[in-house]
């Protein structure tokens, strides 16, 4: 039985895991958004992800404990100074992993994993861009524009009416 075995060793021993993992997350920190494959990815998230939570409270203590495990001084600083800032009022789900085609040369299932709060492409509207209309939407621009076209029509057919109704009585009683 595998109760509360919830890591995938990924085919490697302890130490070459961790260190592995440890490296990844260290790139992944320094450039926001890495590939590769999908057990890779998975396995990243749910090493990188309490070590983000970790830098929300910076202190002497949680520093050292994050150094434990990215042995890199710049990633730390880096990680506690810029990320830690960026993801404050997010309560989790800092990063984000999208699948991609396969490794042509093994045919591996490869995916982009990235930092949520630093991609430019999602959750950002273009400033340019138009707002997504739905059909509801339209109804109620189109119901809030009929009745402006409804005046300017009546009041064409108004003036038509006038101009219809004028008889030649009507004229030389004016005097034409």
């Amino acid at each position: 039985m595998r109760h509360g075995k919830k890591n995938n060793h990924l085919g490697r021993t302890d130490s070459h895991r961790k260190a592995m993992l440890a490296n990844m997350a260290s790139s992944l920190i320094k450039h926001k958004r890495i590939s590769t494959t999908l057990a890779k990815a998975k396995a990243l998230r749910m090493y990188v992800e309490p070590l983000i939570t970790k830098s929300k409270n910076d202190t002497t203590h949680s520093r050292r404990i994050v150094f434990g495990y990215l042995q890199d001084k710049e990633t730390v600083t880096e990680l506690f100074r810029d990320i830690a800032t960026k993801v404050a009022n997010r309560p989790g789900g800092y990063t984000r992993i999208i699948k991609l085609n396969n490794r042509l040369g093994d045919n591996a299932e490869m995916a982009l994993i990235e930092l949520v709060d630093y991609n430019e492409v999602y959750g950002k509207e273009s400033e340019g861009a138009e707002k997504k209309t739905t059909r509801r939407g339209r109804s109620k621009t189109k119901k809030a524009d009929a009745p402006k076209e409804a005046v300017l029509l009546a009041e064409d057919k108004v003036e038509e009416t006038t101009a219809a109704e004028e008889t030649p009585a009507t004229k030389e009683d004016k005097g034409e």
